[in-house]
């Protein structure tokens, strides 16, 4: 069974493949102060159900955490074979920007995953403490997108900086036109962010034509997805797909 780990800005998820089934995902929160050792505790916890690992898939766009969750896999699962994705790991994606090395590893492992589910080229967006716009050539490569400030931590600051205004439930309100605070709240953030993707993705397709997908993922994409014109699929373990791909170009 090959484990695979998502590390990002607010959540872990984890990923259990047996050949190219996903058979057990879970979610955690991300901490940053969390020891190798507390780390070890959790995995365990959570896999006692599972098949034992017999691979391990890794990214991380956390470096702290990156750092501990190699300790933690090198004293206690020193005996398996283990693929971190970082630079100098084949992934078999020319990365075709300024400086490749600054690309996010979760970046590169989507567009493994998103070229070879759908082609190219495709548009991933990625819905989590950013929303990443990444854009998949017909090659496979990796051509750059646009980053834009997450749905919650946008709601966050908004409710940290304006007096009158609190967090809100993500849910579609009655009416675009907002009747009181919290309907208002619910339709700049919904329809805001779905606007704000749709118009990005037209600026895109103006730019390198026709795509043969665009495909959301990440823990807030069931919010927006329902509200968008252009997104036309969700993937929601598209991440761990593309672990299990840089795992298997690996080792094989």
């Amino acid at each position: 069974m090959l484990l695979t780990i998502d590390v990002g800005n607010t959540n872990t998820v984890l990923g259990m493949f047996d050949g190219e089934e996903l058979c057990h995902s879970w979610r955690i929160k991300t901490d940053s102060r969390t020891t190798a050792d507390e780390m070890a505790l959790t995995f365990r916890g959570l896999l006692s159900e599972a098949d034992d690992v017999t691979g391990i898939a890794l990214c991380s766009t956390v470096p702290a955490v990156l750092r501990e969750m190699r300790g933690m896999l090198d004293r206690y699962f020193g005996d398996v074979t283990t693929v971190i994705v970082e630079p100098g790991t084949k992934t078999g994606v020319p990365v075709l920007t300024d400086n490749p090395k600054e690309v996010g590893a979760d970046r590169i492992v989507n567009t493994i995953a998103a070229h070879h589910l759908y082609g190219g080229p495709c548009i991933v967006v990625d819905f989590g403490t950013s929303t990443n716009l990444d854009v998949v050539s017909a090659k496979g490569e990796f051509l750059g997108g646009a980053l834009a400030p997450g749905v919650e931590i946008s709601l966050d600051a908004l409710a940290s900086r304006a007096a009158q205004l609190r967090k809100v439930e993500l849910v579609a309100p009655r009416s675009v036109i907002g009747k009181n605070t919290v309907e208002a709240l619910q339709s700049g953030a919904l329809y805001g962010f779905a606007g704000q993707v749709d118009g990005l993705v037209d600026r895109i397709v103006d730019e390198i034509g026709d795509v043969t997908a665009v495909i959301a993922t990440g823990g807030l994409a069931p919010i927006v997805v329902p509200e968008s014109q252009t997104i036309t699929n969700y993937e929601p373990d598209l991440t761990l797909v593309g672990l299990r791909l840089v795992f298997d170009k690996n080792v094989g």
